[in-house]
């Protein structure tokens, strides 16, 4: 499934903004709201990116991207960390954890859009209705 996108985020609003950005342009979209959950619809369902969240409860989104990317099954999708951690250093941690790229929190819609679209290249065009051509 090249246009299902997992979205792994415990705050409800957020988990929201994403999904329906994302399914308005067409893409298909899964929710997990711990780190747990994510891996395993991760493993389940082969999405063809993951939105990770880093704070997290049950399993935070480092080592649920590291499990994910120690995985054979997994380790090529990419993930794209949704964090509100904006400290020096930390982009840094999040992208030796495994993590493909960077999002701080708040997003601009229009940047969140353009990002997950460079990881999907080719994927889903701007405007494309679900279904449709």
């Amino acid at each position: 499934m090249d246009k299902l996108i997992l979205i792994v985020e415990d705050d409800p609003k957020n988990l929201t903004l994403f999904r329906d950005l994302l399914q308005r342009v067409g893409y298909t979209t899964i929710e997990a709201e711990n780190g747990r959950e994510g891996v395993n619809l991760a493993r389940a369902n082969k999405p063809a990116l993951i939105l990770m969240d880093i704070q997290l409860p049950v399993m935070d989104g480092l080592k649920a991207t590291k499990i994910l990317k120690s995985d054979a099954k997994t380790k090529n999708i990419p993930i794209l960390a949704l964090t509100s951690y904006a400290m020096k250093g930390d982009r840094d941690k999040i992208l030796q954890a495994g993590c493909d790229g960077y999002l701080a929190k708040p997003v601009d819609v229009r940047e969140f859009l353009a990002t997950v679209a460079r990881y999907l290249p080719n994927k889903v065009k701007k405007g494309v209705k679900i279904g449709g051509k």
